[in-house]
């Protein structure tokens, strides 16, 4: 086992340098490889056949995994295998030809335009936990970010005056994104009257503090986001990765470029943004009727 791991140490160290990918992606990775080599009675990774994958496969299907968990595994394997024949560490790779799983299509859960207003709107209290998370909840869904690129944001990659924010997306990529009005007033005042006051006791650059003036963490604002739905009373609880799918649904219903919605979002590939496509249906009826010479 000592052997896989030295092995796996290398293929991150690679992913990292050569695209710089996210430490919860690259243990993403280990932790699939280290289960298909649990699978494969920890054999030396390096002696893998076809037929090996194949067998991991089929039983990952009789114990029941999703298509969509056997898939990032096979691609997982498809990768580290690449690598290996380009290290010179395999002849071949064993995955070439092997299919992924077909996968159901599935679509983001989103929020209508109407949950997302209440859910703002229901944090208008003066105090410092007031102005803390509605300038969290204008910022999230005013920019569409990641809750990962929230609480990381520093005071740095803050321009009120400029209306943007520089976010640090997956891959180490930077992107300029605009903040709306409400956002920036937002912003303003809790940068102004409310974030003094938490770091007291603290000197720290993150944008968003906890009560204790240490920096926000994941953890903390999901269950700080779960608290003002309920507040707000709405009956399903978003996620934060929700308000960002309704950043991109309600860009589209009001006539958004997918392109710019991309680029917003810090997609690398417009195929992941063209999901959003199928939950505006609305807008897409309307701009038909409006622009179809046969739909009247």
């Amino acid at each position: 086992m000592t052997q896989v791991n030295e092995l796996l140490d290398r293929f991150c160290d690679a992913l990292w340098l050569e695209h710089g990918l996210a430490r919860n992606t690259l243990e993403s990775y280990r932790r699939d490889l280290l289960a298909f080599a649990g699978a494969c009675n920890k054999r030396a990774l390096l002696d893998i056949a076809r037929a090996d994958i194949e067998q991991f496969l089929y039983l990952r299907y009789t114990k029941g995994y999703s298509p969509r968990s056997t898939a990032r595994a096979l691609s997982t394997l498809r990768r580290f295998y690449g690598w290996t024949v380009r290290e010179g560490l395999s002849a071949e790779n064993p995955v070439s030809g092997i299919a992924s799983p077909r996968q159901p299509g599935s679509l983001p859960k989103s929020m209508s335009e109407a949950d997302v207003d209440a859910l703002l709107s229901s944090v208008h209290g003066e105090d410092v936990m007031d102005l803390r998370d509605r300038a969290m909840l204008e910022t999230l869904y005013g920019c569409g970010l990641r809750v990962s690129e929230l609480v990381g944001l520093r005071l740095r990659q803050v321009d009120v005056v400029a209306g943007v924010v520089r976010v640090m997306g997956k891959g180490s990529k930077e992107r300029l994104v605009p903040l709306g009005e409400l956002a920036v007033q937002a912003l303003e005042r809790y940068l102004h009257a409310a974030r003094p006051a938490l770091m007291a006791h603290h000197q720290d650059d993150a944008v968003f503090l906890t009560q204790r003036g240490a920096a926000m963490t994941r953890q903390a604002f999901w269950y700080l986001l779960r608290r003002r739905a309920r507040q707000a009373g709405l009956r399903h609880l978003p996620s934060p990765h929700v308000l960002r799918h309704a950043f991109a649904t309600h860009l589209l219903n009001h006539g958004a470029d997918l392109r710019v919605v991309q680029l917003l979002l810090g997609h690398a590939d417009i195929s992941t943004t063209q999901i959003y496509t199928h939950v505006a249906r609305e807008r897409l009826k309307q701009l038909h009727a409006q622009h179809h010479p046969r739909a009247t």
